[in-house]
């Protein structure tokens, strides 16, 4: 189904042929036919004999079981209407042509020992679960980011090699998070069109504890990604807490010093904001885990009209057999 049409919708359901509902007015019709036909053989019956004339002859049935017969149909009647006027429903369904960039930030922060082992130790890891449940219909792209940013691996359905690139990944000196987005963005726009000539469904996905200290700042990334259409959702990873070990180079002897690096929030937000992308803070490897889930399930389906006519059909046909079998049993004869 085409996920562009938008249909006439009644309350969450949406009828692609909605012109068709015109004839649910046979159904108040047939009501008002119903009634009159009632009350005319009621006429019939007082000009036929006496009420007690009639219940000598005639078998007593009781009224309100004709009515529900006669109610079931026209419930029958007007599913099959509905039907006809082609129900739709918006569904999950999981899409087969969608490229991710997953951004994984590698800078001396991500050694913080808040969320253990380390930072960058959870990060691989639930990078790894993450892209090893994704639907084999996605496409998916490492980028790794610290002084500068570079693409680890191109867009590609092989797990095998992404996973292998997660689990080299390395620390460096400062974070280029403008350099990344702008890197992703790159690799997304290079790769091939989908069978209509377009970009196929596209999305990047970063992960950092910090803010940008090297390369082309957010503003820039941001503008970058609102041109080209595509979302960059966030996840904020580490606790406010977080401290690294440095080594001052600039002395003779070894010296230690111990560094407070707490996670860095409201930047990762606002790129997320700006370009439509989902936000995420993640304080625990399981939180993590659980945000990586969640972006699966967003970045792995798609929301579109359902056609459920069968639904429809169905209903009228049960409705149909009920008050056929209740005819019989209660006058012997169908409807």
């Amino acid at each position: 189904m085409n996920d562009d049409i938008d249909p006439f919708k009644i309350l969450d359901i949406g009828f692609l042929s909605a012109e068709r509902l015109w004839l649910l007015l046979v159904i108040p019709a047939l009501i008002v036919v119903y009634l009159l036909m009632q009350r005319q053989r009621k006429v019939y019956a007082a000009r036929l004999a006496s009420t007690d004339l009639l219940s000598s002859v005639l078998p007593r049935r009781t009224g309100w079981r004709r009515h529900v017969t006669s109610a079931l149909m026209l419930v029958a009647l007007a599913s099959m209407i509905l039907g006809v006027a082609e129900p739709a429903r918006e569904m999950e369904v999981e899409r087969d042509r969608a490229v991710v960039m997953l951004a994984i930030d590698v800078s001396l922060s991500m050694e913080a020992a808040d969320i253990a082992p380390s930072r960058l130790a959870g990060a691989q890891q639930a990078a790894i679960e993450f892209v090893d449940g994704l639907p084999p219909g996605l496409d998916i792209g490492l980028v790794s980011f610290a002084e500068t940013a570079s693409v680890r691996v191109s867009p590609t359905r092989n797990r095998t090699q992404v996973i292998r690139s997660i689990q080299g990944l390395e620390l460096q000196p400062s974070t280029a998070i403008g350099e990344a987005i702008f890197t992703s963005l790159d690799a997304l726009l290079s790769a091939p069109l989908d069978e209509a000539g377009t970009i196929p469904p596209s999305t990047i996905v970063l992960l950092s504890d910090g803010t940008t200290t090297r390369g082309r700042p957010d503003e820039e990334a941001i503008a970058a990604a609102l041109e080209a259409g595509i979302t960059v959702s966030t996840i904020s990873f580490g606790t406010p807490t977080g401290t690294i070990l440095y080594d001052d180079p600039t002395t003779a002897v070894v010296e230690q010093f111990l560094i407070e690096v707490p996670v860095a929030e409201e930047n990762l937000q606002r790129i997320a904001d700006e370009t439509g992308g989902l936000y995420f803070q993640a304080s625990s490897l399981a939180e993590l885990e659980s945000v990586y889930a969640d972006i699966g399930s967003a970045v792995g389906s798609d929301t579109e009209f359902t056609e459920i006519a069968e639904w429809f059909a169905a209903l009228a046909a049960l409705l149909t057999i009920v008050a056929a079998g209740l005819s019989l049993w209660w006058f012997q004869r169908l409807i």
